[in-house]
Order: structure tokens, then sequence, then C-alpha cells
């Protein structure tokens, strides 16, 4: 018996009945052999690490645009602190933690430069739309290994697809993580502002501070707890009313004073303004597309060609291709 046999056989006795087991997946888009040492949903953990869209994720922004400061979130440490909820609630609900941390790792690949901001950019530009979670699951089947894509496991494409958005996951990992996803970012978020100046501690709203925790480590346990203590033994991923409406009201209120504040307004306009114009210029000269998202142009259109180029961009890169097309370089004399 090799150890992936091993370690299947033991996910089968200690995991709960409504976990994702990986003897039994659904598979990949193209089949291969079986690895002797990793599940198959470890290996789809290993490849989506290994990828270059991950690497790119700590040079793109989570809320603040490239701070000035070691200690803000990027998209890559907002990806980790997922993965940390999410296998946290996998392992205490005995669920599959590698299939979770694969869909956490994954979860946000497609996200634009920009963040949020680059997202609604191409959202008005493209006629479709856009979506980041249909990006990152674009990413591993399509773009990633030059055109190749990761071939990873439907459990784990469907996770990724349905981390946001209306689309609901069909695994209890898959679930682990959109709540992790929120849970997450709602927690380190407020963490930036305060650190950020952009919000004080006490200006919270009392009635959440009261139900969730007066500080970020006492309101990221305060959630997940809940979240276990509510789903164990049930064929759901929940939380209590009291909890969830309490963490649905701090959303609002950080999109109220930090996603949607007077600063972050006016380098809103700056950065969708970069994005416009890329989008622009490379839809009127696709020849200058780098050389992976030619056959794409040909294939699929110049719509997705440029998009999935801008997409895949991290904010410097997108900074600097700007500065490169539309900014005038002072003359040098040799």
């Amino acid at each position: 018996m090799t150890i992936r046999q091993q370690l299947e056989q033991e996910e089968m006795t200690r995991l709960s009945p409504y976990a994702a087991k990986a003897c039994q997946s659904a598979g990949r888009e193209h089949p291969i052999s079986d690895d002797e040492l990793r599940t198959c949903f470890q290996r789809d953990r290993d490849r989506i690490i290994h990828c270059k869209s991950f690497r790119r994720l700590k040079f793109k922004t989570q809320v603040f645009l490239s701070p000035v400061g070691d200690h803000y979130r990027t998209r890559l440490t907002h990806t980790l602190e997922v993965s940390q909820v999410a296998r946290t609630l996998a392992r205490c609900l005995r669920l599959n933690e590698d299939l979770t941390e694969a869909i956490a790792l994954g979860h946000d690949l497609g996200h634009t430069p920009f963040g949020h901001i680059g997202e609604n950019a191409l959202k008005r530009l493209l006629p479709g739309g856009f979506h980041h979670n249909r990006q990152s699951l674009r990413m591993v089947e399509r773009l990633e290994r030059d055109g190749q894509g990761l071939n990873l496991c439907k459990e784990t494409r469907d996770g990724i697809l349905c981390h946001s958005g209306e689309k609901t996951p069909s695994t209890l990992e898959g679930w682990c993580v959109r709540r992790a996803d929120r849970i997450a970012y709602i927690s380190h978020d407020i963490d930036d502002a305060i650190r950020g100046g952009i919000l004080k501690e006490y200006e919270l709203p009392r009635s959440c501070v009261t139900v969730l925790g007066k500080n970020h480590g006492e309101r990221i346990n305060t959630m997940i707890s809940d979240v276990v203590n509510a789903s164990m033994d049930k064929n759901e991923i929940t939380m209590s009313p009291e909890v969830s409406d309490a963490a649905e009201t701090l959303r609002d209120f950080l999109f109220e004073h930090v996603y949607m504040d007077d600063w972050r307004k006016k380098e809103e306009e700056r950065c969708g303004y970069v994005v416009s114009a890329l989008f622009d210029h490379y839809m009127s000269h696709p020849e200058q597309l780098p050389g992976e998202y030619l056959e794409i142009n040909y294939l699929e259109g110049t719509e997705q060609a440029v998009c999935d180029f801008i997409a895949g961009m991290t904010d410097r890169y997108a900074t600097v291709a700007f500065q490169q097309l539309f900014v005038p370089k002072a003359f040098s004399k040799y």
C-alpha cells in the first residue's frame, strides 16, 4: 500500500460523512496517473503554490494601494489568512483540510491589479462584465502553464469559482473558504484601516464590538468559533444569527468608512484611468500583447486576450506599463 493509499484510507475513517474524500474525487479534466505520496487534493494545493499567478499576489492590492509600510496586507497575505481560517474550520469540523487549503490558495488568482478598483474598472469596460472569481477559475483552467492550465480536480475548481458570487459551492470545504474569505477580510481590513489612521478603534459600531470583540484577535476568534459551533455535525457551514448580523453590520461599516472614503475615491479615479487606458491601447494594438495572449486573441477574441493580460498584471506592472506607453521620457544625450 502506497503512502497516498494510506492517507486516503485514513480519510475514510477519520473525516465527517459530509467531507469530500480524495479517493471519491470527480477527477480532473485530463486524467493523470496517481502519485505515490500525495492525494489528488494535496497535488492541487502544490500546483497552485508553485504557479506564477500565486507568486504575483504579493504585488497586488488588498485594500491600500502600494502602502508605505511593511505590515499592510497584500492579496498574498490575505490569501494566506483565508487559508488559515478555512483550514481551522475544516479541521474542527472533520472536513478535508487539503481540499480546503487548495481552494483557499487559489481563490484570488484571477484578481486584478489595484484590488476591487481594478475589478470595477474591467467590469465597466467589458460588455459581459468581469468577476474575479470567474477569472480565478480561468487562470487555473486556461491561462497557467502557458495555456495548459493546472488541470485541478473538479472539487477544487468548483470551490475557486464559488468562493464568491451567486453560485454556491458544492462541497462543505468550498463553503469553509467562502466563510473564511469574509471572516478574514472583515478582520484584517479593520486592522489595516486602524494602522493607517483611517479608523480609530472606538469608532467601530458598539453593537458589533459587544458581540464580536474589542480587537482583531477577539473578533476573528469569535467568528471562527461561532461557525464551528453552528455547523458541527451538520451538512452546512453557517453562523448563528447574532454573530452573522454583527459581521454584516461591520462589513457595511467598512464599505462606508474605508472602502468608499474620500481618499480612496480619488485613488479609484486614478487607478480606473490606468486600467482603462491600458485596455483601450491594447484593444487598438493587440499585436503588442505578449506572445501567450496572441493565441487567445486569435482563438477567443481581442477583448478576452486584453482582459486576461490586464487581470494578470500586478499593481507595479500596470503602473510601469502605463508610464512606458503614455508618460513622456526625458531626453538624455549620450
